[in-house]
């Protein structure tokens, strides 16, 4: 499975963290920044959500200083479905009910938390419900109506 993680200045060293913890797992692709000097977070949140578009990557991850400008802008794009997660719970429940496939998170993570978080979300898969595929299909009606 192809992961992709972004992050804007503020998430730059959680990112790195993340991914020499889960390199040897999954297949991670880092799409920037390259270093911690001030940056746009939305720059960021366009090139993840492109490649999961594109079928690059399945997965997204995104950082910044709460996760908060992530979650907004990657939900502005269609087809791209954010969920800002502080826990595994979240997490699980983020992929299990809404089928997300972006999470956001918050630059002041601790390293273990974080790591449980996305192997929760990775993990866990859609529950197929009737009432959450209902649910995902008037948010995606709203996406076109719009």
């Amino acid at each position: 499975m192809n992961i992709g993680i972004v992050s804007d200045h503020r998430g730059f060293n959680l990112k790195e963290e993340i991914i020499k913890n889960l390199e040897k797992k999954y297949t991670i692709i880092d799409l920037g920044p390259s270093s911690n000097t001030s940056t746009d977070y939305p720059i960021y949140a366009k090139k993840l959500a492109d490649n999961i578009i594109n079928k690059k990557i399945e997965l997204g991850i995104a950082i910044c200083s709460t996760g908060t400008g992530m979650t907004i802008a990657l939900n502005k794009i269609k087809n791209i479905y954010c969920a800002k997660v502080s826990n595994t719970h979240e997490a699980k429940l983020a992929k299990l009910h809404n089928n997300a496939n972006t999470i956001a998170l918050a630059e002041t993570t601790p390293i273990d938390v974080a790591i449980n978080i996305i192997g929760e979300f990775i993990n866990t898969n859609f529950s197929n419900e009737e009432k959450h595929i209902r649910r995902i299909t008037q948010i995606k009606e709203i996406e076109t109506n719009d």
